[in-house]
């Protein structure tokens, strides 16, 4: 395709090369999205291949956005109804007492940037679900935590909460692997 008018017509009059070029394009960082949100690479798969099933069967990018950002928005969804389905957070609710202590979000800003993307990313994805959906859903997607109360079917305090706890464990995750690095 030329220009991305034709590939967005190419695959609104439903032609396998322009669902190819469409899958071409975004399968990779798509992947990435997926695994970001489901912290398994083969579940990650699935996701991508039923978020491109549904984008080829029910094309609705209406040009309100860019359509890598459409794509993206697809896959989100898809990744989190692949964890509603699976139940893998339906106890959001974090009690208060299991909060760690206030995260100095100084320090894991300057200890997180001199780590790669590959290893910040395998600590996002070690995340417990509800801490990795609502870290990547404020972070990534940049949505607030009302949007991520309506989106997820919980209380605005629950997000607030996870977000918390999941800054507060990959700061753990952080130290430690800094602190293990120095030691070699």
């Amino acid at each position: 395709m030329e220009n991305e008018i034709e590939l967005i017509e190419g695959c609104r009059a439903g032609k396998d090369s322009a669902r190819q070029e469409l899958y071409t394009l975004y399968s990779k960082q798509m992947l990435a999205v997926c695994y970001r949100y489901t912290g398994d690479v083969d579940a990650a798969h699935d996701v991508l291949h039923d978020g491109f099933i549904k984008i080829f069967t029910h094309f609705t990018f209406r040009g309100e956005c860019a359509l890598s950002t459409w794509v993206t928005r697809v896959m989100v969804t898809q990744s989190i109804d692949y964890l509603r389905r699976q139940q893998r957070f339906s106890q959001l609710v974090v009690n208060e007492e299991q909060l760690p202590d206030r995260v100095d979000e100084t320090s894991i800003a300057e200890n997180g940037s001199r780590l790669s993307e590959e290893v910040l990313m395998s600590f996002v994805a070690e995340l417990p679900d509800g801490c990795r959906t609502v870290f990547n859903l404020y972070v990534f997607e940049e949505k607030s935590h009302k949007e991520i109360a309506e989106m997820l079917h919980i209380k605005e305090h629950s997000s607030t909460s996870q977000l918390h706890r999941a800054k507060c464990l990959l700061a753990k995750k952080i130290k430690e692997y800094r602190s293990h690095e120095e030691r070699k």
